[in-house]
């Protein structure tokens, strides 16, 4: 992936950087997060502990920095996503961070809502 797609969209707002996620995740069937020994984990202002997701491994790689520098991109499998993972942080209580960018935070939608989203871009591909 080119480094001005990148820069481009980590510029766009949150909502756009969500339908960039959903459109691209239902497209490749694969999300990206962070992983070293466990997931990378974030956290909204209040405190509630958020799982950030990428669309693409440059995406998450180029969010490796600081506190998740050591942590290298893991491919999560749409069937792994949609039947595991996001029923997981539902009922643990995490938010799924989409798409943060290395200078900010990602839209923390409820899963309930991510889950629409992708269904609903993955009844584009029937």
């Amino acid at each position: 992936m080119h480094p001005k797609q990148l820069a481009a969209v980590f510029a766009l707002p949150p909502e756009k950087r969500f339908q960039h996620f959903t459109g691209m995740v239902a497209d490749r069937e694969q999300a990206w997060g962070l992983y070293q020994d466990g997931w990378a984990l974030a956290c909204t202002d209040d405190g509630t502990k958020v799982f950030p997701l990428w669309p693409a491994k440059e995406y998450a790689q180029a969010c490796a920095l600081d506190d998740w520098a050591a942590y290298e991109p893991r491919e999560i499998p749409l069937g792994d996503l949609m039947e595991s993972l996001l029923p997981k942080l539902k009922s643990d209580g995490v938010l799924p961070g989409i798409l943060p960018t290395p200078a900010g935070k990602g839209a923390t939608p409820p899963v309930d809502d991510v889950m629409a989203a992708l269904e609903e871009e993955l009844r584009k591909y029937c």
